[in-house]
């Protein structure tokens, strides 16, 4: 278990705002919790992190910077 946080760097569509806007995890499975820190706030899940990137990224708007380090295996 991993766990993340989304940083944006510019809010290309004014709902997120810039800054940490999304905390998450990203289990032994491959499976992701992904939480929003946003006004209106949610709680996703998605069956691979590529599907965070394609999603969100929103073109390099967006990084995943890791809190954890990466598991031993």
């Amino acid at each position: 278990m991993r766990r993340f946080e989304l940083h944006r760097h510019a809010d290309i569509t004014g709902v997120s705002g810039t800054g940490v806007v999304a905390e998450g995890v990203l289990f032994s499975t491959g499976w992701v919790a992904l939480t929003w820190l946003t006004a209106i706030n949610s709680l996703v899940f998605y069956p691979a992190i590529e599907n965070v990137f394609h999603i969100h990224g929103h073109g390099g708007s967006t990084a995943v910077v890791w809190v954890d380090e990466e598991a031993a295996p």
